[in-house]
């Protein structure tokens, strides 16, 4: 008898029809745990805390009806703080699905952030983790109602006078408040985004369009999940689509990282470019140049080589790898220019918490050129504001279904980048080609105007800088009418610990001279650098690894000014 083959129109249907049914993350949760009950959903790489979507929907539930007996009602703000684990996505949607407020934290916060975040939000409900406990002040403990262990779910805090078993719940509507993100991303003062259901499961369509995922997917989560691109590209997108997520339990150092890749050989992974950036300049590229027989295939076979290292790499990342997807900062142009050629499985995306977080991307092996973010995702509109005509550069300003519905309590900021159309200013400047592929040049409040009026975007600078021998990064500013380079070098090119200082002097300023004089050479004239600065310490950055801009207005190569110094800026 004749195999019966499935008709791919009755497969479009079916996703099409997931998307228009799926406007809520309530008709998320139920599609999943309906359609995928006995796959498991979430799981440590090493085992524990695994759940099926089965039992998924059955801790889920319980924990909403434990929260519902203390008072928690639907609006109520349930904040999580704690590193990632299957359960953070328990505590997430026992949060969201009956029309609770989540108030993801990034683990990374500082006990200051942590209590300005509590405070601002007016979470009654804390998920935490032990390994986090050491940050939470007393007085948020007090003004909590709940405080629950995330890692057994036991309530570390509840008041007997708060069981009331009324707080009463309903489902969501799709333009409900889902959950508040907040960000400083790298300006200053930490702003909370407000996500609605509608925000969050438009951009799991979107993700879809972007890069199809099926139940026999295995993601691996690296990234926080309180951030909206692990969370939204990731984290619930692959239970969207009946997947299974795998976490580690310890931070993705190389090793650690490896290791998970090996072990669970993971079909799709959301990335930054840091990470893919260290394996290339760190690993890949010194082995090329050390060996004759490599380095004479590079300059002869390019193409077979690159073929190789790429399927090389492919086996090192667990031999699974359709998509790689790197977002959340620009990527280096000469690393993407390897990775194309080597027909690695990436894709860049570009977003902004502000959107949920999809607004381009490009699919792997779609790219075209290098440097290039790609066209619109699935039903975002993008338009380039006041385009200079001799460049073709503009702000990009964004509409859709995607865009929050503004920042908690600062209408002010809201009204800033938002209009009465729905168009949000994301402050980057772009141009865009005559095939609808948009091109990153920098944000605007970095842009440093030159001596004749012309714009300097640092990213670009910095990005020659980042390519020199030596550097590991860098960061461009303006100082006293000049441009001034901050650079930190790699730790085995600057020996800080030697003996003799005169010794150290001679080769820092040796190594900055090679900086300044590369530099001057490869910019153009309007982009040389006056000075440059050693720093001894890694820069501070933010979730996804961009350098806080803030912190290093006034440094002079020393430490940068704290964040709790800028509150108020």
């Amino acid at each position: 008898m004749a195999k019966k083959i499935k008709s791919p129109y009755k497969a479009w249907r079916k996703y099409r029809s997931r998307e228009n049914t799926c406007t809520t993350l309530h008709k998320v949760f139920d599609y999943a745990t309906t359609n995928y009950a006995k796959r498991v959903a979430y799981q440590y790489v090493d085992g524990g805390q695994q759940y099926t979507y089965e039992d998924f929907r059955r801790k889920v539930e319980q924990l909403s009806m434990r929260m519902t007996r203390f008072g928690i009602k639907h609006g109520d703000r349930v904040a999580i703080f704690s590193q990632n684990m299957p359960n953070w996505v328990v505590a997430f949607f026992a949060s969201t699905v009956y029309g609770r407020v989540a108030v993801p934290i990034l683990p990374d916060s500082s006990e200051h952030e942590l209590t300005n975040i509590l405070n601002h939000s007016e979470s009654k409900v804390l998920f935490i983790s032990q390994r986090m406990m050491p940050k939470l002040s007393e007085e948020c403990r007090e003004k909590l109602t709940l405080i629950v262990d995330i890692e057994t779910f036991e309530f570390l805090k509840k008041d007997k006078e708060d069981f009331k078993c009324n707080g009463w719940v309903k489902d969501p509507q799709p333009d409900d408040l889902a959950c508040i993100i907040y960000t400083s991303g790298t300006t200053g003062k930490a702003k909370g985004v407000m996500l609605s259901h509608r925000n969050i499961t438009s951009n799991l369509a979107a993700a879809f369009k972007a890069q199809p995922a099926f139940k026999k997917d295995r993601f691996l989560s690296i990234l926080p999940a309180a951030h909206a691109y692990e969370m939204n590209v990731s984290t619930i997108y692959s239970f969207y689509v009946g997947a299974t997520c795998y976490t580690l339990q310890k931070p993705p150092t190389p090793t650690i990282l490896l290791a998970a890749m090996k072990k669970v050989r993971p079909t799709i992974v959301c990335s930054v470019p840091l990470i893919i950036e260290k394996v290339v300049k760190n690993s890949v590229l010194p082995t090329i140049e050390k060996s004759r027989v490599l380095s004479w295939a590079d300059k002869h076979i390019p193409h077979i080589l690159h073929w190789f290292i790429g399927r090389r790499m492919v086996k090192t990342f667990g031999g699974k790898l359709v998509f790689f997807g790197i977002g959340g900062a620009k990527l280096d142009p000469a690393v993407e220019k390897f990775l194309r050629d080597c027909h690695f499985p990436y894709a860049v995306g570009y977003g902004l918490t502000e959107t949920a977080p999809l607004v381009c991307n490009l699919m792997v092996g779609k790219s075209k050129g290098v440097g290039s973010i790609g066209p619109a995702s699935y039903k975002v509109e993008i338009r380039l504001d006041n385009v200079n005509p001799e460049n073709g550069e503009g702000e990009m300003v964004v509409r859709g279904n995607n865009v929050m519905l503004g920042y908690y309590k600062d209408p002010e900021r809201t009204l800033q980048v938002m209009d009465d159309q729905g168009w949000f200013h994301t402050n980057d400047v772009a141009t865009v080609d005559e095939d609808g592929y948009y091109y990153i040049k920098g944000r605007l409040n970095n842009t440093i105007l030159g001596p004749s009026g012309e714009n300097i975007y640092p990213e670009e600078i910095e990005q020659v800088i980042n390519n020199i021998e030596g550097v590991e990064e860098s960061l461009v500013m303006e100082r006293d009418g000049k441009l001034v380079a901050l650079v930190k070098f790699q730790d085995n090119a600057i020996d800080w610990n030697q003996a003799s200082e005169d010794k150290l002097f001679e080769e820092l300023e040796a190594r900055k001279k090679a900086v300044l004089d590369w530099v001057n050479k490869t910019v153009g004239k309007n982009s040389k650098i006056g000075e440059v600065d050693a720093m001894k310490e890694p820069f501070e950055k933010t979730a996804t690894q961009k350098i806080r801009r803030f912190l290093y207005k006034n440094s002079h190569g020393d430490e940068p000014e704290k964040p709790e110094d800028k509150k108020d800026e």
